[in-house]
């Protein structure tokens, strides 16, 4: 059977994992430390096919009929 690519599923956001400095950015921006982001399970399969690791921030970037387009951000964690 073959492998099926998960973030290519029209149903799965684009996720993103942050560099240090854009993370910090995001961490300022919004003024919130990374645990207090929503949280992401390293275990997550997303997680996994983009290499996300625990400490890492997450962009996730989802269509909306009303907005156009929202963003949100996670915070890694093992799991």
């Amino acid at each position: 059977m073959a492998e099926i690519e998960i973030t290519k599923h029209r149903l799965v956001p684009k996720h993103e994992v942050l560099s240090q400095e854009e993370a910090k950015e995001v961490l300022e921006r919004y003024r919130v430390e990374p645990h207090q982001l929503p949280l992401l399970l390293s275990s997550d399969p997303v997680a996994k096919a983009i290499g996300a690791k625990p400490g890492d921030i997450v962009k996730i970037t989802r269509k909306s009929p009303t907005a156009g387009e929202i963003v949100i951000y996670r915070y890694v964690v093992e799991g």
